[in-house]
């Protein structure tokens, strides 16, 4: 079956990034991640790696910030890549003060672990079980995607959009304000981890653009020039 447009979309496990700043025990736990059914992406340091993390559409972000003196700093940071995605802050020491300040600056979980990455891999799966019933709904403003029925409305309009177009939207309105690079959106919606050298991607934004702004006072995506595609908020428009 031809996998381009038209096809059903190849039914991955979600995708869990981790970081770790000692390469062991990042391989440790991408191992136990991977063994539970899980995909692995392992992220280099933030800082001269952000692209990687800014770019990757993973489905839970798992992260060890604790040997940086500036952990919270990080976790912040980390806060804002992962968006309305789960992150789960991970500590080497079973210490209460690293753990609540880890919840404190946004993680939605925080746990401390040794040699045993079994917890690890259940919170993982609970933040993802718990993340995928909330993310029922996406959208932004005016904007409601219901991923389940594979619903798009603007304003209360039905907006009738095919698989690929749909696709592109979800992935976009999964981080509102912020550019999603052409590389990014081929991997997560045509699961191409090269540059077919197409236009597919440009083909399909200007017919998602004509379903979702046209007839409206103002436009919702937009091209990034030299970054990739975004779906902008009304606040982020403003900004």
């Amino acid at each position: 079956m031809d996998e381009r447009d038209g096809c059903a979309p190849i039914d991955l496990p979600p995708l869990v990034a981790i970081h770790h700043p000692r390469e062991a025990r990042a391989w440790a736990l991408a191992n136990a991640v991977s063994a539970a059914g899980f995909r692995v992406a392992l992220l280099p340091p933030l800082a001269g790696g952000a692209a990687r993390w800014r770019d990757g559409c993973f489905d839970a972000l798992a992260i060890d910030p604790f040997d940086d003196p500036a952990a919270a700093e990080t976790i912040l940071l980390a806060r804002g890549i992962a968006a309305r995605r789960p992150l789960l802050i991970l500590s080497d020491r079973e210490s209460r003060a690293e753990r609540m300040a880890a919840l404190s600056a946004g993680a939605d979980d925080a746990v401390g672990w040794a040699d045993d990455p079994a917890e690890v891999v259940a919170r993982v799966a609970s933040l993802l079980r718990r993340s995928r019933m909330a993310a029922g709904q996406l959208g932004t403003d005016e904007l409601r995607i219901d991923l389940i029925d594979r619903r798009v409305e603007r304003a209360g309009r039905l907006i009738r959009l095919p698989l690929r177009e749909f696709d592109l939207l979800a992935n976009l309105a999964r981080v509102p304000d912020r550019p999603v690079s052409r590389e990014a959106l081929l991997r997560a919606v045509w699961r191409i981890d090269f540059d077919p050298g197409t236009n597919r991607v440009e083909v399909h934004m200007s017919r998602l653009r004509a379903r979702v702004d046209r007839g409206f006072a103002w436009p919702m995506l937009h091209t990034v020039k030299g970054c990739g595609y975004a779906l902008r908020s009304r606040r982020g428009e403003l900004a």
